[in-house]
Order: C-alpha cells, then sequence, then structure tokens
C-alpha cells in the first residue's frame, strides 16, 4: 500500500478520536445486545408467552453468546493486531490477517451452526431449559431459527471490530443499526400480526443478521487502508496465533457468561425447587426468567463499557506500535474516569428504578411474586456495577496494548473462578439469594486485581517519558 493516510490515528487530539471510534463502538455493540433484548421485550408482552417466553430467551441466549464469543475473538484480535500492524508499517501483515481472520470466521461459523442443530435438546437442557415443559417448548421453537442464522450473526459480528480498524467506524455502526431496525420493525409484525410466536422473534432476529453480514461483505470489497487480494486468504498460522491471542480476553469475557448463566440457572432450577414459592409449578420459571432480564440489563450497561474500550483499541494499539506512548496514557486515563461516571449513572437507574425497568418486561400480566423477586434481583445482583464498568475495561486497555497474558488472567480470575465459583458456592448458603451475591462478590475482588493492573499499567506508559527526561536532563 502506497502512502500513509492512517497517520491521523497519531496526530488527532485523542479526546476527539475516542469519540470518532467509541461512540461508534458503543452504538454498535448495544444495539447487537438489543436484538435479543428486543425479542424478550416483544415476547414478554405476547398473548401466551409471558414469562415462559422470558424464561425460554434466557435459556437460548448463553448459546448466542457462545456464537459471538467466537465471533469477537476473532474480530477484536485481528483489528489489535492489523492496528499494531498500520502503526508499525507492516501493511503485509495487516492483509493477510485480516484475510485470515475471515476464513477462519467462515468456518468456526459453519461447524457451530450444525453442533447447534445436532445437539439442540441436550444443549437446552443444559441451560436450565427443562424447569418446565411450557419454556422447554418455547425455547426449541426459537433456537432452531436462531441456530440458522449463527454463521450470519458470527460474520457480521467478527468482521465490526476489522471494519474500524480499517478507519471506518461510521460504518461499522451503520451496518448493525440497519440489521437492528428490520429487527424492531419485523418482530411485531411476526409476532403479533402474523402470530408465529417464538418463531417469529428467532426469524426477524435471522433476517437482521443477514443484512449486517453483508453490508460487511460489500465493505470488505473497497476498504480504505488495507486492499484484500488473493493472498490475503492463504493460510498463516503465525499470523492467526498472533490475532487469536490479542482477542482470547474477548473470548473469555464472553464464554465466561454462558459459564455463568449456565451455573446460575441450574442453580435457580435447583433451589427455586427448594422455595416454598417458586417450588409450585406455576411459579417455576419465575427465577429465571427474572435473571434473565436482570442480566439483559447489566448487558446493555456492559456492552456500553465494553464499547467504550474496544474503541480504544485501533487508536491505543496504533499509537504504541508508533512508540506514542504519552497518547496511550491520556486515553487510559479517559477511559477510567467514563468508565467510572457510566458505573454510577446505572447505579442509579437499578438502585431507584427497579419497577419500572421490570415492567418494560411485560410485568404487568405477572404475579407479584414475580415483581417483587425482580426488584431485589436488580438492586443486588447489579449493585456493584460501577466495578463491574472498571474492570472490564481495565481487561480490553491491556489487550489494546498487546499484553495479552495479563488480560487473560485477570479476564479469567473474574469471569471463570470468581464468577462461576460464586454462583455455584453461595446459593448452598444462602439458597435463591446466594445467585443474587455471585455477581457483586466477584466485581468487588476481581476490583482488588484491576488496581494493580492499572498501577502497572500506568508505570509501562510513562517509562519511556522518564527515559526521556533523564537523557534530557
Amino acid at each position: 500500500m502506497e502512502g500513509r493516510n492512517d497517520r491521523f490515528l497519531e496526530t488527532e487530539p485523542v479526546g476527539r478520536l475516542m469519540r470518532k471510534y467509541a461512540l461508534p463502538c458503543v452504538t454498535s455493540l448495544l444495539v447487537a445486545a438489543l436484538y435479543n433484548i428486543v425479542d424478550q421485550i416483544f415476547i414478554a408482552n405476547a398473548p401466551g408467552l409471558g414469562s415462559f417466553g422470558n424464561a425460554a430467551n434466557t435459556v437460548v441466549f448463553p448459546l448466542t453468546v457462545i456464537a459471538l464469543a467466537i465471533a469477537v475473538m476473532i474480530g477484536d484480535g485481528c483489528c489489535a493486531f492489523v492496528s499494531i500492524s498500520l502503526g508499525a508499517n507492516r501493511h503485509e501483515d495487516a492483509h493477510r490477517g485480516i484475510g485470515n481472520a475471515i476464513v477462519l470466521c467462515v468456518v468456526a461459523s459453519l461447524a457451530l451452526c450444525a453442533g447447534y442443530l445436532v445437539f439442540q435438546d441436550a444443549l437446552l437442557g443444559m441451560f436450565g431449559g427443562r424447569v418446565n415443559q411450557e419454556t422447554f417448548s418455547c425455547a426449541k421453537e426459537y433456537f432452531f431459527w436462531i441456530a440458522l442464522g449463527v454463521p450470519f450473526y458470527m460474520f457480521g459480528q467478527a468482521m465490526n471490530p476489522i471494519i474500524r480498524s480499517d478507519g471506518s467506524p461510521r460504518f461499522a455502526m451503520v451496518s448493525t443499526l440497519a440489521g437492528a431496525a428490520v429487527n424492531i420493525v419485523l418482530d411485531p409484525l411476526f409476532i403479533f400480526v402474523f402470530h408465529w410466536g417464538m418463531m417469529g422473534a428467532a426469524v426477524a432476529t435471522v433476517l437482521g443478521q443477514i443484512l449486517t453480514a453483508v453490508l460487511a461483505i460489500i465493505y470488505l470489497r473497497r476498504m480504505k487502508m488495507v486492499r484484500l487480494c488473493r493472498n490475503s486468504f492463504q493460510f498463516r498460522g503465525d499470523l492467526l496465533h498472533q490475532c487469536l491471542s490479542l482477542g482470547v480476553c474477548s473470548l473469555l469475557a464472553q464464554v465466561s457468561l454462558v459459564a455463568a448463566m449456565a451455573a446460575m440457572n441450574n442453580m435457580l432450577r435447583k433451589y427455586g425447587m427448594l422455595d416454598p414459592i417458586f417450588g409450585q409449578a406455576q411459579y417455576a420459571q419465575i427465577p429465571m426468567a427474572v435473571l434473565g432480564i436482570v442480566m439483559k440489563v447489566f448487558q446493555i450497561v456492559i456492552s456500553i463499557s465494553i464499547g467504550m474500550a474496544a474503541g480504544c483499541i485501533p487508536i491505543v494499539g496504533y499509537n504504541i506500535g508508533a512508540g506514542r506512548k504519552d497518547r496511550a496514557s491520556a486515553l487510559f486515563k479517559r477511559l477510567i474516569f467514563l468508565e467510572a461516571l457510566l458505573g454510577t449513572i446505572a447505579l442509579l437507574v437499578v438502585e431507584l428504578l427497579p419497577r419500572q425497568l421490570i415492567g418494560i418486561f411485560g410485568a404487568s400480566g405477572e404475579s407479584e411474586f414475580y415483581t417483587t423477586f425482580a426488584i431485589r434481583s436488580f438492586r443486588i445482583y447489579l449493585c456493584m456495577i460501577v466495578l463491574a464498568c472498571v474492570n472490564k475495561a481495565t481487561f480490553i486497555y491491556l489487550q489494546s496494548l498487546g499484553k495479552a497474558l495479563a488480560s487473560t488472567v485477570l479476564s479469567m480470575a473474574r469471569e471463570v473462578v470468581l464468577g462461576v465459583g460464586f454462583a455455584l458456592l453461595l446459593p448452598g448458603f444462602f439458597g435463591l439469594d446466594g445467585v443474587l451475591y455471585s455477581m457483586p462478590a466477584a466485581d468487588l475482588l476481581t476490583f482488588v486485581l484491576t488496581v494493580f493492573a492499572i498501577c502497572d499499567t500506568n508505570r509501562f506508559l510513562h517509562e519511556e517519558r522518564a527515559v526521556s527526561q533523564t537523557a534530557a536532563s
């Protein structure tokens, strides 16, 4: 590639770059999260579905996250790799990295789709789908169509960060918005007019995902900073290894959510049966439906958090590659402040307005037990959401620095060791409340580790400046 039309990443003010890249990234991730949430809102208010449909959506949700996890590992890893390569003027590595990421995404998505269709019943049972027959039936209907759309979903999500790394965050945002708009328009049409129920919600989602994938293909044919050619798609194990190692943090962040939800759903089922209210067959699905809603609200907040941090990956990666640690340091400080602010606003909403939040998901048609448990769940489960935002941003920022090992270790500690561990351990002491306590306990202990990571990152970003000042004196 002739010339350097990517130098603006090293010269424009970091605040302006952050707005330019983070806002579209936030929008893209937020809209991606809204696919499932919009389905759940319409399902919750549909005649004959209600909390059974909500519970079914909660059962299927972790399986869509598995697809997302693989996609963001490929996409975010490639984004970081390409950004660092462009900053170091290694354009050959950049286009080959993208080509290999595309091939891997296609192969992985087709394999996952086939696995979902073959093992559908076992997977739904693993995530608590057999809480009662109505929930299982709704989950099967919804999951079949979602599984068929997995290749399109994964391709669109994987290409989104790659498009951002090519200097087109706005196109990445628009392509995701277009797919979500299709879903929002078709959901009420298919559910309430055609009376397709769970199938209608799923088909609307898949059609939106197809549009996003098609727009990504169109963009890849006319990239700005990188030009793809036939050689781009030749397998290069070394490049794929570098890309995937940089994206493993994103994978763990999503997969750990799946593991936590699997543990949570099964603990809800187990200890719900022992509860005097939720042990009754007509109320058995309520804890799972409610926690699914709480997790969706959390996903909205954490999507904004991840979007702000992931949007900085191309900027940080480029400037680290170009030797501009001072700019990376300025961006880090801005990021941590904004993450704490986001978490504080979210905390006020979930603590002060839980009844209004649960009302969006059809609470008016449910029993008082539903609303009471939902209010308690919001206030306990998300009480440490400020720390969750700061933790997540720090993990992703380390990823953008190329510190894959540190990012992975911290993610493993939070999401697998503490997240899953507390979800399995605490219900033994506190019953259903133990599931609610698991989230804040994990975030609080993780924050202790995050503080050390923040301090170490600051030292790394100021090393070169200190050396330069000493040499000048």
